[in-house]
């Protein structure tokens, strides 16, 4: 097997500044190849340290993957260090000054004296095209090793990766299985309760679970084999029933199941929050297609006192449902009530009928976590709604204190 690296560059990533989506997106494209990395590594822009860690990386590893440090100001140091791990010279490729000024010529500009550093590679190095900036990737051998030098701006680097970089991979290492992953994203259960789920279920050689918990959600990973989709079906049969209703959705995150589901029944949605701060609007407007089927939004804070609410949140979270569903002409009105004494309401109004529950918590959540949960359990109640599921489900973290079923003809 290929022992494959990734060895991400730069202080901003080091000290938490943004967050290394390339090196995720990096092990997840890599694994549908079958070239699964055993090790990530982020060095910041000291050129002792990256010197240092790539030949540590080319004596234990086969191939190495190296992204940013490639621009043209003085922090960018890559091309330098890898040179010195190399043992040899840093040379200037003609061939690539040529291809900036072209790419500087097609914006009507002149090239600027700082972008010849971006020319500037370790002599034994084969430039890798980029076709859409101005940092060329390159290739080379250090050690045992194989690099591949990327820049940094993600556009480019999963470009260079997908064009390049892999079709060279597969083209040499040509014992490599491409991978497929299947997801059950699930809301209400915890991991290890999934786990014990689970504990009768044996895979298929080849085949193995992961989990990957984000709150409110877990989402479940079916690893194994490309191609095989028989086997692959039938297991993810098995899965579901044991998950059961607690699966908002398969292979795609729950918004894009309800904005299939909505668009499918031509339905629109309006929402009313105090509990969840507006948290559950902007989700829901993340993405971009369910915006074609949301209404109107309220956001009211929890200091908003209402008479109904004092005497009876349920009533009121109902109340606010409908009042949105009616105000704004939508087919359905979602509302997450008032936080007292720990305890939440939920409504959902359809012209059929109206729901609605109370909860309390089971453990403790700071704010921004509340916001989400409260939000994900208002949309588990429309997912239910729109696939004619039960309404109330069961949820490990909340406990339910009463729930209410109004049909149309008592409205």
């Amino acid at each position: 097997m290929i022992k494959i690296a990734m060895l991400s560059t730069g202080e901003e990533i080091l000290h938490g500044d943004i967050v290394d989506t390339n090196a995720a997106w990096l092990s997840r494209r890599f694994f549908e190849e079958g070239l699964a990395l055993h090790k990530r590594s982020t060095v910041g822009d000291n050129q002792f340290d990256l010197v240092n860690e790539l030949i540590n990386l080319s004596l234990n590893y086969d191939l190495v993957v190296v992204n940013g440090g490639l621009g043209p100001t003085s922090d960018d140091v890559t091309a330098e260090a890898a040179a010195e791990a190399a043992e040899e010279e840093v040379d200037l490729f003609p061939e690539w000054v040529e291809v900036m000024k072209n790419y500087f010529r097609r914006m009507g500009k002149e090239m600027p004296e700082s972008n010849i550093k971006q020319a500037m590679l370790p002599a034994s190095s084969t430039i890798i095209d980029n076709p859409v900036g101005t940092a060329c990737g390159f290739t080379m051998q250090i050690n045992q090793a194989q690099f591949f030098f990327t820049p940094g701006v993600p556009r480019e680097f999963k470009h260079m990766v997908d064009s390049r970089i892999i079709p060279a991979i597969k083209e040499k290492h040509t014992e490599t299985e491409s991978k497929e992953v299947s997801r059950m994203f699930t809301f209400g259960l915890t991991e290890s309760g999934i786990s014990d789920l689970f504990k009768n279920i044996h895979l298929p050689d080849g085949y193995e679970f992961g989990y990957r918990s984000s709150l409110p959600f877990i989402e479940v990973k079916l690893f194994g084999p490309a191609g095989d989709m028989e086997t692959r079906l039938k297991i993810m049969q098995i899965v579901y029933s044991h998950l059961g209703e607690n699966v908002v959705s398969v292979d795609e995150p729950i918004l894009a199941n309800i904005q299939a589901l909505l668009a499918e029944k031509r339905l629109v949605v309006s929402v009313s929050e105090q509990s969840s701060g507006g948290y559950l609007t902007s989700w829901l407007h993340s993405n971009e297609k369910l915006s074609d089927q949301l209404g109107a939004s309220w956001v009211m804070t929890n200091k908003v006192q209402h008479t109904l609410a004092e005497q009876d949140p349920l009533a009121a979270a109902l109340a606010l449902a409908a009042a949105i569903r009616e105000n704004s002409e939508s087919n359905i009105g979602l509302a997450t009530g008032n936080m007292a004494d720990g305890k939440v309401a939920f409504g959902l109004s359809t012209p059929y009928g109206e729901w609605g529950q109370i909860v309390s918590l089971k453990r403790s959540y700071e704010k921004e976590e509340l916001r989400k949960l409260y939000a994900a359990i208002a949309t588990d109640m429309l997912r239910r709604h729109l696939e004619g599921k039960p309404m109330f489900g069961e949820y490990a973290s909340v406990e339910r204190v009463r729930e209410l079923f109004v049909p149309a003809s008592a409205l």
